[in-house]
């Protein structure tokens, strides 16, 4: 059967099943969509699934199969519409919940935490979560209050958010050892600086093919350090001892581990037990350093 059949055998059985499932929702046959109110906004949930599913299966079985969608989509509303309630006043969030969208990017999440959010994959050993920004901590954005919101094929915005309040993101130098020094990317206060893991090579124009031992001790702080002359052996346990500092320290932790970054290249979890033997510039490539300018003394006046 072609699909413009089945659309019109199920759209015929959602218009007869709706009114006992879900009387407050109502059903627009032209935009093939379930709409119900919700204060002052009207959250909509497409038929295109359903269909495909129908499509695939006996007719006989397409009654079941309709009104256990109309069912599971009633209770994710009403989910969704509880977790709005908790966060606030529904309409100032449903007005400006676009607006609200960030993304976090957080150590690799279990299966189990991931169950239920909105999560993309960044590499190995992390995940972009997206999350709600709201005034005490960023609350994860759960994927039945994306569909509540329309949210599922805009969340390109988290993205866009994010990065536009990260525009003034600081870049400066920090001791490392007597001769060397660590670059630190910070935004004080910030709960999203870890989202610059996917623009690392923007703080690094320097790096050479050996690239640079990264950290995330917290949301608000990125470590980089451009691998050059100097021997890693020396570097390393005390870049591994800053990034566990400064983890502690922080009330929004990310992660005490370091990583080897390079370019065009997914990052390497680092142990401080083993000896970088790896890590170093290539040989047919000039020495880049990285050192701490020397103190001036101050003229007395």
């Amino acid at each position: 059967m072609e699909i413009f059949e089945v659309s019109v055998h199920v759209n015929d059985l959602i218009e007869e099943l709706l009114p006992r499932v879900n009387p407050d929702a109502r059903f627009d046959r032209d935009l093939a969509e379930v709409q119900i109110a919700v204060g002052g906004f009207v959250p909509r949930a497409g038929t295109w699934g359903i269909l495909e599913r129908c499509a695939r299966e006996p007719r006989e079985s397409w009654p079941s199969l309709v009104e256990d969608w109309l069912r599971d989509l009633s209770d994710s509303l009403a989910l969704a519409i509880t977790e709005l309630d908790l966060m606030g006043d529904v309409r100032e969030l449903c007005e400006s919940f676009q607006d609200l969208l960030r993304v976090r990017v957080v150590p690799k999440l279990t299966e189990a935490e991931r169950e239920g959010m909105v999560v993309i994959a960044v590499g190995r050993y992390f995940d972009a979560v997206v999350v709600i920004d709201l005034p005490h901590r960023p609350k994860p954005l759960s994927r039945d209050l994306a569909a509540l919101m329309g949210m599922n094929r805009r969340l390109g915005s988290a993205v866009t958010n994010t990065h536009d309040r990260l525009a003034d993101v600081r870049l400066h130098e920090m001791p490392l050892t007597m001769t060397e020094s660590v670059r630190v990317v910070s935004q004080p206060g910030s709960r999203y600086v870890s989202a610059l893991l996917t623009e690392v090579h923007r703080f690094l124009p320097d790096a050479g093919g050996a690239g640079a031992l990264l950290a995330l001790p917290s949301h608000s702080t990125m470590l980089l350090y451009p691998i050059g002359s100097a021997p890693v052996s020396e570097v390393l346990p005390v870049f591994f001892q800053v990034a566990r500092d400064m983890h502690a320290a922080s009330d929004d932790s990310c992660t005490p581990k370091a990583y080897w970054w390079r370019p065009g290249k997914g990052l390497i979890e680092l142990d401080p037990a083993v000896p970088p033997s790896t890590l170093a510039a290539p040989s047919n490539a000039p020495a880049r350093r990285h050192r701490r300018r020397p103190l001036r003394r101050r003229r007395s006046s």
